[in-house]
């Protein structure tokens, strides 16, 4: 691994955890597949939080 992609990937190691809270769901306009995504980004974020 070259130097500069060591010291990308020491950086990455350091990224805050966050959770992006900044897309609003709103339920009467939805169709199927916008439920579906939330239900997937829900699961996504479950899994992150048990790591």
């Amino acid at each position: 691994m070259s130097e500069n992609n060591k010291r990308k990937q020491q950086d990455a190691n350091h990224l805050p955890i966050v959770k992006n809270e900044d897309v609003e769901f709103a339920a009467e306009v939805a169709d199927k597949d916008d439920f579906e995504a939330s239900e997937r980004a829900q699961a996504a974020d479950d899994r992150q939080e048990d790591q």
